[in-house]
């Protein structure tokens, strides 16, 4: 069964699957409660004259207690509710209440001075303090539309049926404005903590995505040069010795690396990775031919960037997968772009569908400049492009 149909949109229906913080209710509902119960006074000063307007005090004390603690319950459940619309139980419950202030404020509070006045205002409150808008500005209608009606019902002047509907639509209102300065700080709230967890996540990935790309390069280059120095221990120690000390200088430069990484601070510019992957190819013996038709310093840093992990990563899958004898590496520009081309004419590794990390984060990097990566044969051909209207800014 339900009052009213929810007046909310999908983005509000989809936080009913919001986990739910068992404790921050609570709290919620003791600020609410608090809060209610200091706006209550009026109501108790209204105590004595309800049990003198019958002859029945009994019954009047009985009604007077139930409307205070609907009064309290409503309140506290507008405060505390995480739906966008009210379940029904609450809605019954702000009924009765309603239904209970009409006839306290018809047959109870009617010879007190402003007595129906307060208690229509409470009942109007209330309302607003459960209900989202669109639904809410109906109930203060409905509202000042029962004050005027109880109005020129006891036979108030008009001035008189003004006054008390202009201050029943102020009091409605103020609390409007409270409700949703509280939905605003929660939104923040909301917000603040997606934005964290987010943070946390674009952390996690940048991390992972470094990490991959550079022990990927670093441990294939001292693989490469294991095997050269296996093969050159026993005919050549000297070259052998070398090649070792370059095995524990690539271990070096990796371990500082992943702690730069770790840092967030990792910047090697193109030229310096250029210079790396010719030497990792030359010791696989992969010919390597670099053209650059624009010098790295004209890069933008960021473009300089994404470029050299591309260069880190091609050198790294043309080493470990290719099974190429030479690997060209086009640093080019046009009106439109930035463009960066890695060739190799080995056996390619097929298409974009079994791409692994590597290509995926550099994907990602490139993304971010709104750049593109694109695979491609016959061989494997890695090309970068970036926009240099975007990357110049």
């Amino acid at each position: 069964m339900k009052i009213f149909a929810p007046f909310s949109s999908v983005e509000e229906r989809g936080r009913l699957n919001e986990p739910i913080d068992a404790a921050h209710i609570r709290k919620r509902r003791v600020i609410g409660g608090i809060w209610a119960l200091i706006w209550s006074f009026p109501i108790f000063s209204l105590a004595d004259d309800v049990l003198r307007a019958t002859d029945l005090p009994w019954l009047a004390l009985v009604v007077f207690t139930a409307f205070l603690g609907l009064y309290l319950y409503v309140v506290m459940r507008g405060f505390s509710l995480r739906l966008p619309f009210p379940p029904t139980r609450d809605q019954l419950a702000l009924w009765a209440f309603a239904v209970l202030g009409v006839i306290m404020a018809l047959f109870y509070t009617r010879d007190t001075s402003g007595g129906s006045l307060i208690v229509m205002l409470y009942v109007a409150v209330a309302g607003v303090a459960l209900y989202p808008t669109p639904v809410s500005y109906y109930w203060i209608g409905g509202s000042a539309l029962a004050l005027g009606g109880m109005g020129v019902l006891v036979g108030d002047s008009l001035s008189d049926i003004a006054s008390v509907v202009v201050n029943a639509l102020l009091a409605t209102a103020l609390v409007l404005v409270v409700r949703n300065m509280v939905k605003i700080i929660r939104e923040l709230d909301r917000t603040r903590t997606e934005l964290a967890r987010s943070a946390v996540e674009q952390e996690r990935l940048r991390f992972a995505r470094d990490l991959h790309d550079l022990l990927g390069h670093s441990l294939s280059l001292i693989v490469v040069k294991a095997e050269v120095v296996r093969r050159l221990a026993e005919r050549d120690p000297a070259a052998a010795a070398k090649e070792a000390a370059e095995i524990e200088e690539v271990g070096r430069q990796a371990l500082a690396e992943v702690r730069e990484a770790v840092t967030g601070y990792r910047e090697r510019p193109l030229t310096d990775e250029l210079h790396g992957a010719r030497g990792a190819l030359t010791d696989a013996g992969i010919e390597t031919i670099i053209r650059l038709a624009v010098r790295t310093d004209e890069l933008p840093s960021a473009v300089d960037q994404a470029f050299a992990w591309v260069v880190r990563e091609a050198a790294t899958n043309v080493i470990r997968h290719s099974g190429a004898r030479t690997c060209r590496i086009v640093l080019d520009r046009s009106a439109a772009a930035w463009s960066l081309t890695v060739r190799d004419d080995g056996r390619g590794r097929g298409t974009t569908a079994n791409e692994g990390n590597g290509l995926r984060g550099l994907r990602e990097r490139l993304a971010a400049l709104d750049g593109t990566l694109t695979v491609s044969g016959p061989g494997f051909t890695l090309r970068a492009d970036v926009p240099r209207e975007r990357s110049d800014e």
